[in-house]
């Protein structure tokens, strides 16, 4: 996945106005998830203290950040689309340059149990065919990573290769790729905090297959490869956003070392052939 530089931030721009004022698309994500974030964890911290129940915690989380972030483009962005996981589908998204990709609750399960911190906010800008802007907030951890300033990837930490995959099940591909390059499993919810692990250098891989939403992985993508990390769908080729269809249903994070092994142990050497006629 290439993530090209913030070129048009596509908000109304007064020169009269002091330039300070101007507020980049990589900022306004950053904001917005974090902004989004504190609001759900008032909101979680109130209700539970109130004993509501769980489904009560979600359902409101959900709709409160995704109240809050429609309200934030359409004063700030108002000229751009939005695809968001809570909203009808905006059918200006397939005619304009510009398209955010947002979940204003990933990892709702997680958000509804108390203690839990693998939740997460997407923001992502799809700009002209690729993402220029995203953001990735982990609120109970008052955590933030954006593609400006892009996250430094530090060392490697583990002797085995650490995989994270989902808390309720191992997909299939990621059983395969553990036995063939020796990983140690570790098991964790929301996308976005699995991907942001791996930024972290608490794991090596992340792999999802069977099942997933283009705003599941729009703003984890933006932000792992701007840390230098290798993107794709699970068959090597590029992960592609605002088709048509909002299904994007598998994903893959990883260091680069460790790319052509994992495409290797499940595709052996039909994925250099596609890659090199174009993943046709």
């Amino acid at each position: 996945m290439t993530i090209s530089p913030d070129a048009d931030a596509g908000a109304e721009f007064d020169p009269a106005l002091d330039s300070v004022t101007f507020e980049s698309d990589a900022g306004l994500a950053t904001r917005l998830a974090v902004e989004a974030g504190r609001l759900l964890v008032d909101l979680r911290r109130e209700m539970f203290a109130a004993h509501a129940a769980p489904w009560q915690v979600m359902d409101n989380g959900d709709l409160l950040a995704h109240r809050f972030l429609m309200h934030e483009f359409a004063e700030h962005r108002p000229r751009d689309a939005v695809l968001s996981e809570e909203g009808a589908d905006d059918g200006r998204r397939r005619h304009t340059d510009r398209v955010w990709i947002v979940d204003p609750l990933d990892g709702t399960n997680e958000y509804g149990e108390q203690g839990r911190h693998d939740w997460a906010v997407h923001i992502a800008l799809w700009n002209r065919d690729s993402l220029t802007a995203a953001a990735v907030s982990l609120p109970a951890m008052d955590m933030v990573f954006s593609t400006d300033p892009a996250p430094v990837l530090p060392d490697r930490k583990f002797a085995k290769p650490r995989m994270i995959t989902s808390r309720n099940r191992a997909p299939h591909a990621a059983v395969i790729v553990a036995n063939a390059l020796g990983c140690e499993a570790v098991r964790l919810g929301s996308a976005g905090a699995k991907a942001m692990a791996v930024v972290l250098g608490e794991a090596d891989i992340y792999l999802h297959d069977g099942g997933m939403y283009q705003w599941d992985s729009a703003a984890p993508t933006g932000v792992a490869a701007a840390a230098g990390l290798h993107v794709s769908r699970i068959d090597g080729s590029p992960l592609v956003y605002n088709a048509r269809e909002a299904w994007l249903p598998d994903f893959l994070v990883c260091r680069h070392e460790f790319a052509e092994p994992i495409l290797d142990a499940l595709w052996g050497d039909r994925w250099r052939r596609r890659r090199d006629a174009g993943w046709r």
